[in-house]
């Protein structure tokens, strides 16, 4: 049987675990953090996503823990509505989608699907030598284990993407943005409506509902080059995110109060993730380690869980075969990646305007094309296109 290592615990690495354990191989999952992560912004499933988890058996749980949201909607300071978007407009091609769930909620699931899998929580991968037979692994702790295979399923900022590929600023591409989501208590009743502020300067204050009215998820992101920072210092984080928005509108200052016991408050670029071969030996990549078109292009959860079945599908179709079995998951899953890594139109600069002429632009924009008189021109302007890839039914032995 053979043993595979899976550095990341999110959604890719347990969803990679599952259809590996199910296709007979050994697999053990590492994650950096002490135990699994709760929390997190909302993601999505729709397209050949749901059929995976379908397949996974996991859509019950999906269902029974899903958030509903009545779509996007544009605030002004005041918190008088300028523009919305509501869900079933784009018939499940705009921002919000049919089924939504928390991230932290899905990881759960599929860690939960999961059962017999050996989980490291607290320890993560420092060096990776490998050779004819296998990868010997080295371990924060000290720990030294082989395996047959290693998987990065470890984000954008990949650990194993560094240590056997090469320098992040090979392949992460800072598209001009930065976001940080937590957990607030909510100023107002959202009425299962994702709620967005802009101000000048390129910068958004949204709050999106949670499973208690009186919660919200603050999603606030802002436009800037490049800033230096250390990703493990917190505070310093907050206090860099508590600068961007102080004196802005609407609920800016209620959100920005609570920002110091946020325990789940997280910060990142808007980048996008491109690695023109996603294996190196016996090691490869999955999910936005690998492939990822940033929280703008949205689809990073769709792309690691039909990354992760299309990977696990093809070891099993050849026993293993890491040497046939790599490439031919690329080849199978590269139109689709190019597909889903498309920006929306005008990228962040439409989504994000830099002054009040820009935004109140923006927010006309969208009244007109979502207006009775324009909404048949724009159904066939974002028609929904068939997703690039058709997913196999693996039928390899379980071993």
């Amino acid at each position: 049987m053979k043993t595979v290592l899976i550095s990341g615990g999110g959604i890719a690495g347990p969803a990679s675990a599952f259809w590996l354990r199910r296709f007979g191989f050994a697999p053990t999952v590492v994650e950096i953090a002490p135990g699994p992560r709760p929390g997190g912004q909302t993601v999505d499933l729709r397209g050949v996503s749901r059929v995976v988890a379908e397949r996974m058996g996991v859509m019950p749980a999906v269902s029974e823990a899903k958030m509903h949201e009545r779509g996007l909607e544009y605030v002004r300071a005041d918190g008088t509505r300028s523009a919305v978007m509501h869900a079933e407009l784009l018939d499940g091609a705009g921002p919000v989608a049919e089924i939504e769930i928390l991230r932290g909620d899905l990881a759960a699931i599929l860690t939960e699907a999961t059962a017999g899998v050996e989980y490291v929580y607290g320890d993560s991968v420092t060096e990776l030598q490998q050779d004819a037979t296998g990868v010997e692994v080295t371990f924060a702790s000290g720990t030294r284990r082989r395996f047959d295979l290693v998987v990065g399923a470890d984000g954008v900022h990949s650990r194993v993407r560094r240590l056997a590929f090469g320098a992040e600023s090979e392949f992460v591409h800072h598209l001009g943005g930065y976001t940080s989501y937590f957990t607030v208590e909510t100023p107002e009743p959202l009425d299962h409506w994702f709620k967005v502020y802009t101000a000048p300067r390129g910068r958004w204050v949204g709050l999106r509902p949670d499973h208690d009215p009186q919660y919200a998820k603050a999603l606030l992101s802002f436009r800037s080059p490049v800033i230096s920072y250390d990703r493990r210092d917190l505070a310093a984080q907050k206090r860099l995110v508590r600068e961007q928005y102080a004196g802005l509108g609407w609920h800016t200052s209620k959100i920005l109060a609570q920002l110091d016991q946020a325990d789940d408050f997280y910060l990142d670029s808007t980048s996008r993730v491109v690695v023109p071969e996603w294996s190196r030996g016996r090691i490869t990549l999955v999910g936005d380690a690998g492939y990822c078109g940033s929280p703008m292009a949205g689809h990073g959860t769709a792309l690691s869980l039909v990354g992760a079945y299309v990977l696990a599908g093809e070891l099993a179709a050849v026993d293993g075969d890491h040497a046939r079995a790599f490439p031919a998951y690329q080849a199978r899953m590269q139109a689709y990646v190019d597909q889903r890594m498309e920006l929306p139109p005008g990228g962040i600069k439409m989504a994000m305007p830099m002054s009040w002429f820009g935004i109140r632009y923006r927010d006309f924009v969208l009244r007109t094309m979502t207006s009775k008189l324009m909404s048949g021109a724009l159904a066939k302007m974002t028609v929904v296109k068939p997703d690039a890839i058709e997913l196999p039914e693996y039928r390899a032995r379980v071993r």
